[in-house]
């Protein structure tokens, strides 16, 4: 028997717009459709499908029991990478992980965080694969991490009920910010940085490293790893990745010429 969600005053469109739940490699299409049903139960629209194994797939429609529009509406992308690339928040739900140290946030402090990110630029909330969930470098995308405290004597949750839970949080968290008055805004207010122009820092911060001999024979992966963390924590905007660019920039110069003058 289907019981309609119960509809409290909506809340703000704007900011539940600028909210999109990420699927990565569903492996079962009957999940898409449950988890397109509970976000529609809870106000959410936008739905991103990563690699799917089996989609378009009819069971995905008949699990979806009337949030068809949001199925017909959703994109699919071949990476994370891809879905989250406009994104200045990208939270990734998982089980803990021993090798991707990322601030783990509870579901109650994961919505609101979202809520309030979401009243001014565009946000994910991911969820890896049934079996395997994220993997590491699909976690390193992501800025922090949520996870759900089940019974630790049977943990393992359904997609689609993991995706319920976290939907409602979410939804809690934009009524109660329907009901106050937005955050003051800084009159030097600056863009976020989105997800590309991050990566892109990223990865001229990588080749820089490598430039001035930075890791001295010694593996990248682990540095890299903390800087990342480093500089996801700062939140920067769009005009800080510009300078921080630009001294790349400088630096990548400076080492051409010194190996040029040692030639």
């Amino acid at each position: 028997m289907n019981i309609p969600a119960e509809s409290p005053e909506s809340p703000p469109a704007t900011a539940a717009s600028r909210i999109r739940i990420v699927l990565v490699g569903t492996q079962h299409p009957g999940n898409i459709g449950a988890a397109a049903r509970a976000l529609k139960t809870m106000g959410l629209s936008k739905l991103v499908l990563v690699a799917p194994e089996q989609y378009p797939a009819d069971e995905a429609f008949r699990r979806a029991a009337g949030a068809d529009d949001l199925l017909a509406s959703a994109s699919v992308v071949a990476t994370l990478a891809e879905a989250v690339a406009d994104c200045t928040f990208v939270l990734g739900c998982t089980a803990r992980s021993r090798r991707v140290a990322l601030e783990e946030l509870h579901p109650r402090a994961a919505g609101e965080r979202v809520a309030a990110l979401a009243r001014r630029a565009e946000t994910a909330l991911v969820f890896g694969r049934e079996r395997t969930g994220l993997s590491n470098e699909e976690l390193q995308l992501c800025h922090a991490s949520v996870h759900i405290p089940a019974n630790p004597e049977y943990s393992s949750l359904n997609l689609a009920a993991a995706v319920q839970v976290l939907a409602y949080e979410l939804r809690v968290a934009l009524l109660a910010a329907g009901e106050a008055p937005p955050p003051a805004v800084e009159e030097s207010h600056e863009a976020p940085a989105n997800h590309a122009q991050l990566e892109g820092f990223f990865a001229q911060l990588g080749e820089t490293l490598d430039d001035i001999d930075f890791h001295k024979g010694r593996a990248p992966e682990s540095a890299m790893r903390k800087l990342r963390r480093l500089f996801l924590r700062s939140n920067l905007n769009e005009q800080e990745v510009r300078l921080l660019r630009g001294i790349l920039a400088d630096a990548q110069r400076m080492a051409r010429l010194a190996g040029e003058n040692r030639s």
